[in-house]
C-alpha cells in the first residue's frame, strides 16, 4: 500500500484531492499539508521515525515555499519521494518534467485521471530504487531541513560538528553558525551513530571527525572542536577514549597508525 503526501495551500481543493486519494484502493495513507514548508518539516519527520513516503501531489503556486523550489529541495534527500503536480497553470509543465515530476494534473482534477498518476507512482515504487552514486549523491552524507528566516535550508550532515539538545529542538552548530530542528536528541543520536557521531554527555552529541583533541583535567574528559571545548560526562568518558584510540591505530595511507601519519613521527 502507498504511502503519500498532498500539498495544497487552499483548503477545499486539499480536502478535495486527499478524498480523492483516499479513494484509492492502493493508498494505504494519505497525509495532507496546506504549504510546502510545512509538507518538508512532515517529510523530514518521517525520514527521521524511518517512515516511508511514495509520492508528494502537490500544487505549484503556494505563498512562501512553492512546488518547484519544494521539488529542488528533494533532491537533497538520499531516497526521495515521487512527484505529482496537481495544479490550475500550464505553464510549468516543462519545468516540472525537468525536475523530474512523475506527472503533471490540471485542476480541476478528474478522478480517472488521477488514478493514472497512483498507478504510475505505483509502478514506480516497485522498481528498485538507484544507488545514491548514479543519483549524483554522496551516500555517507544526509541533508537535513533546517528554517531560517522564513525559508527553508539544507544543511548537510557533514557540516555538523556537534549537536545539543534545546528542549524539544536540537542545535545544529555548523562553521557557519546554529540550526535549530524540532527533534529528540535521542532519535538523532540512533540515526547517525553509524556516521561516526557519537554521545558525549546526556545533552551533547559531537561527529568525531571533527574531534582535534581529548583532553583530560582532574579526572573529567573534554572534547577539542574547533574553537569550542565540549566536557564528557563521566557515563561516556570511556566510550569516547576507546574511539579515539581505535581511530588513532587506523592505518594511514602509508600503512603507518593514523596519528603517525598525521604527525609524521
Amino acid at each position: 500500500m502507498l504511502h503519500v503526501l498532498a500539498v495544497d495551500d487552499e483548503r477545499p481543493a486539499l480536502e478535495e484531492l486527499t478524498y480523492l486519494l483516499r479513494r484509492d484502493s492502493r493508498i494505504g495513507r494519505v497525509t495532507g499539508a496546506g504549504d510546502a514548508s510545512s509538507a518538508l518539516r512532515d517529510l523530514s519527520r518521517m525520514l527521521v521515525e524511518g517512515e516511508h513516503l511514495d509520492a508528494v501531489f502537490l500544487d505549484i503556486r503556494m505563498p512562501g515555499l512553492d512546488g518547484l523550489d519544494f521539488t529542488r529541495l528533494l533532491t537533497g534527500f538520499a531516497a526521495p519521494p515521487h512527484v505529482v503536480f496537481v495544479t490550475a497553470h500550464d505553464d510549468c509543465a516543462v519545468t516540472a518534467y525537468e525536475l523530474g515530476a512523475l506527472d503533471y494534473l490540471l485542476k480541476p482534477v478528474r478522478p480517472e485521471r488521477l488514478a493514472e498518476s497512483v498507478r504510475r507512482v505505483a509502478a514506480a515504487a516497485h522498481r528498485p530504487a538507484p544507488h545514491a552514486e548514479d543519483a549524483g549523491l554522496d551516500p555517507a552524507d544526509e541533508m537535513i531541513p533546517v528554517e531560517l528566516g522564513g525559508r527553508t535550508r539544507l544543511v548537510s550532515r557533514r557540516t555538523v560538528t556537534h549537536v545539543e539538545a534545546q528542549g524539544d529542538y536540537v542545535r545544529l552548530h555548523t562553521a557557519d553558525g546554529g540550526y535549530l530542528v524540532r527533534m529528540p536528541l535521542s532519535v538523532l543520536t540512533k540515526r547517525w551513530e553509524g556516521a561516526g557521531f557519537i554521545r558525549i554527555h546526556r545533552s551533547t552529541l559531537v561527529a568525531s571527525a571533527h574531534i582535534t583533541e581529548l583532553r583530560f583535567d582532574g579526572g573529567r574528559a573534554a572534547v577539542q572542536i574547533g574553537d569550542e571545548l565540549l566536557q564528557v560526562s563521566r557515563r561516556h568518558t570511556r566510550e569516547v577514549r576507546d574511539l579515539l584510540v581505535r581511530r588513532f591505530h587506523q592505518p594511514g595511507e602509508d600503512g603507518a597508525p593514523a596519528g603517525e601519519a598525521r604527525d609524521g613521527r
